[in-house]
């Protein structure tokens, strides 16, 4: 038997065979977000440092914009190399990122580790999405999307939980939680590794309406795929630009959720974390719900605009009641909880959508387009670090908070140009768009 940790497929998997290989893509997303969390150390860091938050944040921005690169650069390599062969040896070497920052002493190190991760991780987080899309065939691809948005929000739950039950063992110890982090994310990696899968180039090349119906566009098997035929098609351009727009809202409470709340409603530390667990609570829910109700209906974009719309409207009247001191935490988490509801409803349809748009320009190309949505997420994160604090502090959060609602308001626009039918028109299953080789900017 070949010893190489890189099996390639050449017929679909189906049945448990394929779920196992989803679960292992989902690990590895929720053990490469796990590595990138510092947030519950973060007050031990900067004392231990003797560094200021702005520093801090100067720091995560910088990193945050390596990773958005080398995003980009991963998603291609992915797309050239196999999911497979680039995810486990770069997640082993985030392994060893981990153990490094255990040597940390002074910010410039800090951001150097930092950087250093960001690279690495972003590189190999590229190749997930794609190992979702290449093991969920359309008729189940919003619902797996939905579980691998389980990655990012877990992490946090994570990172929080294992530092709540350790730290007072290693008497407050922020090194401790990076030799855990590193021993979890080496035993992970090796789980993976023996049980995760790769499909061939020309399996990857097909495009999967159910475990046994496949179809192969034309004209696909002969040209090599080039990076740049996804911009030339607006639908592209409409999807990262209105996901750009509408994760402000998202990366908003994502990054400052708790701060906002005590800010504007008086609420303690403790009192606003509260309020934003509920938020991911429902989230989790909402984000895996919406994705089975569009895999059944086979509909994508009427449930990305109802949810994105309701979402609008919570924050409005989120943004009605700040600066209140009367509102009740009861109301406050009801409220909560139906916003991460309604982002989660958008989410998964979204991420569905998305992958079957740029599939249908050529599946081979998922890596790529998955690259590209990596480096829009995290440079509308790099956007949040930056000037949430700038608005807030020279003007209100109620300010931006209504920014973060306009932006998610143009998102709606942007889902006209997407592909894929508003309604459905019949009991069977919607085919696969035709294929859009040789149609320009103007599809």
């Amino acid at each position: 038997m070949k010893l190489s940790y890189v099996r390639e497929l050449d017929e679909y998997p189906t049945g448990g065979r394929r779920m196992r290989i989803l679960t292992m893509a989902v690990l590895a997303v929720l053990i490469g977000s796990y590595e990138g969390q510092i947030a519950p150390v973060v007050p031990l860091l900067l004392k231990d440092l003797h560094m200021s938050l702005a520093t801090y944040g100067t720091v995560s921005a910088l990193a945050t914009v390596a990773g958005a690169l080398a995003s980009v650069l991963g998603g291609r390599l992915t797309d050239n190399l196999g999911r497979v062969r680039l995810l486990i040896p770069l997640m082993l070497l985030t392994t060893v990122c981990c153990l490094v920052m255990t040597a940390v002493h002074s910010p410039t190190q800090l951001m150097l580790a930092r950087i250093a991760l960001s690279v690495i991780d972003g590189m190999a987080m590229a190749g997930t999405a794609p190992l979702v899309r290449d093991f969920s065939p359309r008729m189940g691809r919003a619902q797996a999307f939905g579980f691998w948005t389980w990655g990012p929000v877990g992490a946090n739950f994570l990172a929080a939980a294992i530092a709540s039950a350790t730290l007072p063992l290693f008497h407050d110890s922020w090194r401790s939680q990076f030799v855990i982090m590193a021993a979890i994310s080496l035993v992970v990696s090796l789980v993976i590794a023996f049980n995760i899968a790769d499909l061939s180039p020309q399996l990857r090349a097909r495009i999967q309406q159910t475990e046994r119906q496949a179809f192969t566009p034309d004209g696909r098997g002969t040209a090599a795929p080039r990076a740049r035929d996804l911009l030339t098609h607006r639908t592209i351009w409409a999807h990262v630009v209105g996901i750009g727009l509408w994760l402000i809202l998202y990366l908003t409470l994502s990054l400052y959720g708790p701060t906002m709340l005590a800010h504007s409603f008086g609420l303690g530390a403790a009192n606003a974390s509260g309020i934003m667990s509920v938020f991911w609570v429902l989230n989790l829910l909402t984000v895996v719900v919406s994705g089975r109700i569009s895999d059944r209906l086979q509909l994508r974009k009427p449930i990305c605009v109802a949810g994105t719309a309701a979402a609008v409207a919570i924050t409005g009247y989120l943004v009605m009641l700040m600066g209140r001191q009367d509102i009740s935490q009861i109301h406050l988490m009801l409220t909560g909880a139906l916003l991460g509801g309604a982002l989660g409803v958008a989410y998964g349809p979204w991420m569905a959508n998305f992958s079957e748009d740029a599939e249908d320009i050529d599946p081979r190309l998922q890596g790529s387009a998955w690259g590209l949505f990596g480096f829009v997420s995290k440079g509308a994160a790099v956007l949040a670090l930056f000037a949430v604090p700038r608005v807030v502090e020279s003007s209100s959060w109620h300010t931006w908070m209504i920014i973060a609602m306009c932006c998610m308001v143009l998102f709606i626009p942007a889902v006209l140009l997407f592909h894929g039918p508003w309604r459905r028109t019949g009991t069977e299953a919607i085919p696969v768009l035709a294929p859009t080789v040789g149609r320009g900017a103007a599809d």
